[in-house]
């Protein structure tokens, strides 16, 4: 008969499993410290030495580290989704901010389609929580939390499609972009029109979300990055027409 014994699994196995499962499904997040070895052995119920063979397998295989005198991370795996030489060109080329945004259009339309549809309750009170907060953030005169708050909005929606693929390709590509690679996003929130009507946008696709309505929610992402899109484009063209009108002042005092 084709059956075997089913070996009992070590307890070190199990923890492996458990911490592999929450990093996977973006739970612990990438440079996020893990609690000090008692604790976390408390927590799961296991001695510190099945503990502590259990990181050493997540240390051999990059999933966690170790920072000396610091405790243990998770790794920084974002940045190996995009080689160095890959980050400068999309630097140094125009062509690299438009696809960027088309690419977020099309993701997370999709995202918010999910999220409206299969989102658990929790996932939309945190999608709900944080548009709460770019609300309150919007009446400061520093847009730098509201801007922060805009990515942590988008990627909420993103979590709540539960999809671990696009959670950690998306992850990687809002990592760039905070980063400044693809486009100053606090400089699009320095205007107070501007803020205003991305405020309006994201309350349009948190609405949109709320009522569990997917083509509303795709929709208003969709209106939103098109906006984006478009006030880039626009924000081009202008920086070259100064470029232009500098020139021809140049060459004017120069005659």
């Amino acid at each position: 008969m084709p059956f075997e014994k089913i070996p009992s699994e070590k307890l070190s196995q199990a923890v492996v499993r458990q911490i592999e499962s929450l990093i996977l499904n973006g739970v612990l997040r990438p440079g996020e410290r893990l609690p000090a070895e008692r604790d976390l052995s408390e927590r799961l119920g296991v001695s510190r030495p099945s503990l502590r063979e259990a990181v050493a397998e997540l240390q051999d295989r990059g999933l966690l580290s170790t920072r000396a005198g610091a405790g243990i991370y998770v790794a920084d795996v974002l940045g190996s989704a995009f080689a160095p030489a890959l980050v400068d060109l999309f630097r140094s080329h125009d062509q690299a901010v438009f696809d960027y945004v088309a690419f977020r259009r099309d993701m997370e339309g999709l995202a918010a389609e999910r999220a409206a549809r299969d989102g658990s309750e929790t996932d939309l009170k945190v999608i709900d929580a944080i548009f709460h907060k770019m609300e309150a953030a919007h009446t400061k005169r520093d847009p730098s939390d509201e801007a922060a708050l805009d990515a942590d909005f988008h990627m909420a929606i993103i979590e709540a499609s539960h999809n671990v693929i696009m959670l950690h390709m998306m992850r990687s590509m809002y990592e760039l972009l905070r980063e400044g690679v693809f486009y100053n996003r606090q400089a699009m929130f320095r205007q107070r029109t501007t803020r205003d009507q991305l405020l309006d946008q994201h309350r349009a696709i948190n609405t949109a979300i709320q009522a569990r309505d997917p083509q509303a929610a795709r929709a208003a992402v969709e209106t939103h990055l098109n906006y984006v899109l478009a006030s880039l484009t626009e924000a081009r063209q202008s920086e070259r027409h100064e470029a232009v009108a500098r020139q021809r002042l140049e060459h004017e005092t120069e005659r």
